[in-house]
Order: structure tokens, then sequence, then C-alpha cells
């Protein structure tokens, strides 16, 4: 997030310059608040998530996202979907729960279950409520200015966390190991940069509603990529998910 961070300021001057972007006070603490919610809590609480009852458990809870931004959006920007869209909608997320369903999963106790389902939905919430809260922003100001300020409050957010628990010398010591720097900066360049740029974009020029459903489907895309470079199984019941998936990204396109 940092690297993204810094690799925004070049963008910023490139396209808008130093022209003031004219946020009125309320607007930049929305998108403050959006960036200290949708990224410092929602990440912190979504690793938390991963680390009590594992990935597949929370990657099922976090299909939830599309869901939570679509009601945020009726309920707050007076969105709706249409009849094909909300076909294209249960299709994403058929597709999506079959790709990420597991049969066989790690065996955590049952009050870490419990207690790692209300971080993974609590993460997932605060990651809708944090793009819904700066949808109408995004559309009137300037774009890399409020992706900037949101990452901002999102650093903001961590630093403060790692201050307040008094982490430094864990980080520290952390980056003082020997570390895949070229794996990690080039995962930052695509993942933080180029896709937040992507991701905001989209809830920019389109309904948030219909954005999300088309984001939802990048779980099923990260299982085909991992079949393609990592040499993992692809089944007939993941096969059916990327195909479900894809007739309803399809659907949500072309209607």
């Amino acid at each position: 997030m940092v690297l993204a961070f810094v690799l925004f300021l070049p963008t910023l001057l490139v396209i808008d310059g130093l022209v003031s972007p004219g946020y009125s006070v309320q607007e930049l603490a929305l998108v403050l608040l959006s960036g200290f919610l949708g990224i410092a809590v929602a990440d912190t609480w979504y690793l938390r998530a991963l680390q009590l009852v594992g990935a597949s458990r929370t990657g099922i809870v976090a299909s939830l996202l599309s869901p939570f931004v679509i009601m945020l959006s009726v309920i707050f920007l007076g969105e709706t979907l249409l009849g094909w869209q909300i076909l294209g909608f249960a299709l994403v997320m058929a597709g999506i729960l079959l790709v990420t369903w597991r049969r066989a999963r790690t065996e955590v106790e049952p009050d870490q279950v419990g207690k790692g389902i209300l971080f993974a939905l609590g993460s997932v919430f605060l990651m809708a409520i944090g793009v819904v809260m700066v949808k109408q922003i995004l559309e009137v100001r300037p774009f890399i200015w409020t992706v900037e300020l949101r990452l901002l409050g999102g650093l903001a957010g961590m630093f403060a966390y790692m201050a307040f628990k008094r982490r430094w010398t864990l980080v520290k010591n952390a980056f003082s190991d020997s570390l895949p720097w070229g794996h990690i900066i080039a995962g930052s360049f695509l993942g933080g940069y180029l896709s937040m740029m992507m991701w905001l974009a989209g809830y920019r020029l389109i309904p948030a509603s219909e954005a999300s459903v088309l984001n939802e489907s990048a779980n099923a895309w990260i299982v085909l990529l991992a079949w393609l470079f990592l040499g993992e199984s692809l089944g007939l019941r993941k096969i059916i998910g990327l195909l479900l998936t894809m007739a309803g990204v399809a659907i949500m396109i072309l209607v």
C-alpha cells in the first residue's frame, strides 16, 4: 500500500497537476474515512479472519461484498438492478460459491469459527461502506486525488494501529529478513496501484451495484489463473463455477 501511495504521487502530478481538487470539508472527511474503514480496519479484520478460520471459510464470507454493496447502494444511492441483471448477479454468486467451496477444511475450535466469521463479515461490510460512501465523490471530484486521499486515510489508520500496539519493532524485524522483493514490488504495482485504480474507476463510471457484481468475479479468475500458471487442479465443480461466473458477467455487461 505504501508503494501504491508513492506511485500515485507522480500519476497525480501528470494527470491533475497542482490544481486544487476543490473538496468541501465534508467530502474530504468522507474520503479519508472511507480509506480508514475500507482499507485500514477492513484489511486488518480480514487478515484476522484468515488467521482464525482459514482461506476457504473467509473466501465464502467475502462473497457477501457484492450483496452488501447492492443493499447499501439501494438504501443510500437509490440504485436498482434490472431483472436480467439480477439473473447475472445470481449466476456470478453461484459460480463464486462453487469455485471457493471446499468440503475438506482445516479443523478449528468452535469459538474460533464464530469469531473468525464475525471478523470476516465485519471486514466485508466495511469494504462495502467504504466504497459506497465515496461513490458520488468519485463521480464529481478529480479521480486520482480521491484514490490517493483514500489511500492516505488507510495508511494513517494502519500507522496509528501499529503505534497503538507498539508493532514497529516487529515490522522492522520482518523487513530485515530476506524477502522476495521483486515479487513484492510487482504485486504491489499490479494489485495496489493498477488494480486499485481500475477497481475504483469501475465504481466511478457505472452504478456501484453493477460494479460490485463484476468485481466479485475476481475470485473465479484467481482459480483459472492458478490452474494456468501454478498448476493447481481444476475439477468439474470449479469449471462449472467458472462458466456460471462468465455467463453472469456477460449478462451484466450486455444487458
